[in-house]
């Protein structure tokens, strides 16, 4: 991953569930299959409302979202636990959310996957930051600078190197404590 990457931001409020990220019609897709993978991401977000985010996050017909920073506001990622969630938006070219909160197990899939860099903000950024407004994420430094303004975020800490390395296993692989798959 590079130190840092500048990129269109996407904003969306508070309790943004599991169902608005991929909604289960499509969590028969197999992430594993290449093909699926990447039809998975083009899913990523339907489920917004429109009346509330009349900015699509995926272009009709792509399979890439210009959107690679998602800023959101409390609880992202609530609802069901499915892995599917960060899945989907890693698939469609996501490298990161930035939101006041996460739910658990949303937070723990973005780790375990390897898909997303889940940064939490000491302060809401969803009334701030408009979808479209071009932002730098400076892993380096755990900083966002949009608008001219460097907010500090809370720093990954011990599950960086795990999100670095592609995931869990991955990780366990790359640091000897399972066996390297043959």
């Amino acid at each position: 991953m590079p130190d840092s990457f500048s990129t269109p931001v996407f904003v969306v409020g508070d309790n943004i569930d599991t169902d608005q990220i991929i909604p289960a019609e499509y969590l028969t897709l197999v992430p594993t299959i290449a093909s699926e993978y990447e039809k998975l991401g083009t899913y990523a977000m339907i489920g917004l409302p429109e009346d509330k985010y009349p900015v699509r996050f995926m272009a009709p017909g792509a399979t890439k979202t210009k959107y690679r920073l998602i800023i959101g506001g409390r609880n992202f990622g609530c609802g069901s636990s499915r892995e599917h969630a960060p899945i989907a938006l890693g698939a469609c070219g996501v490298k990161a959310v930035i939101a006041d909160s996460y739910a658990r197990i949303f937070f723990r899939n973005c780790v375990a996957t390897g898909e997303l860099y889940p940064y939490e903000t000491p302060e809401p950024l969803a009334g701030v930051v408009k979808t479209g407004d071009e932002a730098t994420l400076d892993f380096e430094k755990d900083t966002l600078t949009v608008g001219g303004r460097t907010i500090q975020l809370r720093p990954l800490g011990e599950v960086r190197p795990v999100i670095d390395a592609g995931g869990l296993f991955n990780y366990a692989r790359k640091s000897g404590m399972i066996p390297a798959a043959s």
